[in-house]
C-alpha cells in the first residue's frame, strides 16, 4: 500500500507545525510518521505547499490517505487496511483516512470508525501522551518486550555493574551507548537509551524515558518520567514530563516541566519555565488559531518553543509560555506569555530578529552538528518570517 499522511488543522499546532509536517512531530522515541513505518513500508507526506518541496508526496496511482494526527495501532490500521477504493473513514465528524487516487476526499462513501486510538487534538498532546507513547514504541521498536538489556551492547557487563537499577520495567540500551553511576529508576515505566547516546555520572532518571541517538544527559542530571531527549541533544539540570524533538540544548542547571522545545534550540544557563500557576488554575496558552489565549484545561502546563529560538542566561518562562521560530529572548524579568516568531528582547521589549542575521546565527548553529542550512531551509525559514509579521506589528 502507498501511503500518504495529510496534515489537517496544522495552526493548532504552530509554532511547531510551521516548520515540519506534523507527522514529524516526536512523541515518545519515534516521530509520527517513523510510528508508522513500523506498520507499512511506502509512507510520504502531504503537507502545505511552502514546505513540499523538502517534504515529498509519493503518488501512485491508488493511494490511502491518512490523518497525521493519528497515532497508530493495531485497531486504526485494521480498520484503514480493509478500506476500498472510493471509500473514507470518519470519528464522528473528524476525517481519519480515505482511499483515492488523489488528494480529494469529497465525493467518497463514508464509513464510521469504531477504533479506538490516540489522536492529537492540541499542542499539549505531546507532553501529556509522551509517557504512554514511550511504552507504545518500545512495543513497535522490538520483538521481545521482556528484553531487560540489549545483549548486543558489548560493555553491557560494565554498565550493569557500574549503574543502579531500581524496579523491574524494562531498560532498552542500544549499541555504543555509555553511562556510568546512574540511578535508573523503572518502577513506573521502562527506560529507553539510544545510539551512542551518553549519560554522564551521577545523573538519576524515573522512567519512562527515551534518550535517542548521540544525545547526552550531563553531569548530575535529575530526570522525571514522561520525558523524551531527541536526537543530538544536550540536557542538564531538572527537567520534568517534557520533550525536545531534536538537535537543542539545555546543558545546565534549571528547571524545564511539561514543555516541548523544537529543533536547534538553547536554553541559556540556569534558564527555568513555571509550570503551574501560583492560584493552581488551568493554564491558557496563545493559540494562532482564535488568535488569542486559549484554555489548555491542564494543570500542568510549561513552555512550548519554536525551532531555532533561544533564551540567555537566568532567562524566566511564566506558566505557558509560547515562544515562536526564531526568537532571541534575554534580559531580566519574565517576558510576555507569547513572543512571536523572530522577536528580539524580553520583559523590556521586543524588535525584530532581523532574517539576514538570523541566517548567520542559524548556520554557526547548525555547522556544530555538520548540519547545512539548506536553501530550503532558507526559503521556509523566509516564509515563515513573512507569514507572521502581523504578529511582530511589522508591515
Amino acid at each position: 500500500m502507498n501511503i500518504i499522511l495529510f496534515d489537517n488543522n496544522r495552526a493548532e499546532f504552530y509554532p511547531l507545525s510551521l516548520t515540519r509536517p506534523i507527522s514529524y512531530f516526536r512523541i515518545g522515541i519515534l516521530t509520527i510518521k517513523e510510528k508508522w513505518e513500523k506498520y507499512y513500508d511506502s509512507i510520504s507526506v502531504h503537507t502545505e505547499k511552502y514546505l513540499s518541496k523538502k517534504y515529498i508526496s509519493k503518488l501512485e496511482d491508488d493511494n490511502i490517505w491518512i490523518n497525521a494526527q493519528i497515532i497508530p495501532n493495531e485497531s486504526i490500521i485494521t480498520e484503514i487496511n480493509n478500506l476500498r477504493v472510493g471509500e473514507s473513514l470518519f470519528k464522528n465528524s473528524t476525517l481519519l483516512a480515505y482511499r483515492s487516487k488523489d488528494n480529494s476526499s469529497s465525493n467518497l462513501n463514508k464509513i464510521s470508525s469504531n477504533a479506538e486510538f490516540s489522536f492529537l487534538t492540541s499542542i499539549t498532546d505531546i507532553f501529556s501522551l509522551n509517557g504512554e507513547e514511550i511504552n507504545n514504541d518500545l512495543k513497535r521498536m522490538y520483538s521481545n518486550n521482556d528484553l531487560e538489556w540489549n545483549t548486543e551492547v558489548k560493555n553491557l557487563e560494565e554498565i550493569k555493574n557500574s549503574n543502579t537499577k531500581i524496579g523491574k520495567n524494562s531498560i532498552y540500551i542500544e549499541k555504543g551507548a555509555r553511562l556510568n553511576n546512574c540511578i535508573l529508576n523503572t518502577n513506573n515505566g521502562p527506560i529507553y537509551i539510544g545510539k551512542d547516546a551518553e549519560i554522564m555520572e551521577g545523573s538519576i532518571i524515573r522512567g519512562p524515558f527515551a534518550m535517542c541517538k548521540n544525545s547526552v544527559l550531563k553531569i548530575g542530571a535529575k530526570i522525571y518520567e514522561s520525558t523524551t531527549i531527541g536526537p543530538y541533544c544536550k540536557v542538564g539540570g531538572e527537567v520534568n514530563n517534557s520533550v525536545f524533538f531534536g538537535y537543542s540544548s539545555k546543558a545546565h542547571d534549571g528547571f524545564l516541566g511539561n514543555s516541548i522545545i523544537g529543533e536547534w534550540c538553547n536554553l541559556g544557563a540556569d534558564t527555568n519555565n513555571s509550570n503551574l500557576k501560583n492560584n493552581y488554575d488551568d493554564v491558557k496558552i496563545w493559540n494562532y488559531v482564535v488568535n488569542s489565549f486559549k484554555d489548555t484545561k491542564l494543570q500542568f502546563c510549561g513552555l512550548i518553543m519554536g525551532d531555532h529560538s533561544k533564551s540567555g542566561i537566568n532567562t524566566m518562562f511564566n506558566t505557558g509560555t509560547v515562544v515562536g521560530v526564531g526568537a532571541n529572548v534575554f534580559g531580566s524579568g519574565f517576558p510576555r506569555n507569547f513572543i512571536p516568531s523572530f522577536s528580539w528582547g524580553g520583559s523590556s521589549g521586543l524588535i525584530v530578529h532581523k532574517l539576514e542575521k538570523f541566517f548567520i546565527t542559524a548556520e554557526k548553529v547548525m555547522s556544530r552538528r555538520s548540519v547545512t542550512l539548506s536553501d530550503e531551509d532558507k526559503n521556509i525559514l523566509s516564509f515563515i518570517y513573512d507569514v507572521t509579521k502581523s504578529y511582530r506589528n511589522e508591515k
